[in-house]
């Protein structure tokens, strides 16, 4: 058998991508065999190994495949902007219309937030995520750091707690909207949902021990 081109492996790698996509999804990475990966892509297993040498290695590779909303809105730490509550808007906006817009980001978030138990064996994707959530809670703490300096809100906020509470705020968002995604069109009320956070944090913020 004539070995494949290098433009036909990437495209047997795509295939089985987009098959532990839906098998994934339907089964749970828990539940999924890399059998049931292979079938769905209408190959062997042999075919699954060749690419990836364990389901972890497979559930890596899909999940690196699509940016997660938080990822692709919040980047690097200490950027200092003009008007940091309207930084911190326009970011959020961007990260739930980042994920109204996408479906491949709206599988894969899907599954990495409701289809997966982390195992020891998924630590890497868990770490990943983990490292992802520090830092955007770094970047929005920082904006909203520069928001109190810019007297956009009250002395003695406690930032760190209202990047936290914004981050939680966003991901249950986002969590109840994967699950149905025709009770409200998520990208047109972003804007809505943001401003009612930002509008309750300025009226009633978190804060610091002992600051009044």
């Amino acid at each position: 058998m004539a070995r494949k081109t290098k433009a036909e492996a990437l495209e047997t790698r795509e295939q089985l991508l987009d098959a532990a996509e839906r098998v994934f999804r339907a089964r749970g990475v828990g539940n999924a065999t890399l059998e049931e990966v292979a079938t769905a892509a209408g190959m062997t297993r042999g075919a699954v190994y060749h690419h990836f040498d364990s389901k972890a290695a497979l559930f890596e590779a899909l999940v690196r495949r699509a940016e997660m909303p938080m990822g692709a809105a919040f980047g690097e730490p200490g950027v200092v902007v003009g008007d940091p509550l309207a930084a911190v808007r326009d970011q959020a906006v961007l990260a739930l219309r980042h994920l109204a817009d996408s479906a491949r980001v709206r599988n894969i978030f899907e599954i990495v937030s409701l289809r997966c138990e982390y195992s020891k064996e998924l630590a890497p994707v868990a770490r990943r995520r983990k490292k992802e959530a520090n830092q955007c809670l770094a970047q929005c703490g920082g904006l909203l750091d520069q928001a109190v300096a810019r007297g956009q809100l009250p002395k003695g906020t406690d930032t760190a707690l209202a990047a936290r509470a914004l981050h939680s705020y966003i991901g249950g968002l986002m969590r109840d909207w994967v699950q149905a995604p025709r009770s409200f069109d998520l990208h047109a009320a972003a804007p809505g949902l943001i401003g009612l956070f930002l509008a309750g944090l300025r009226a009633c913020p978190p804060r610091v021990s002992g600051i009044a």
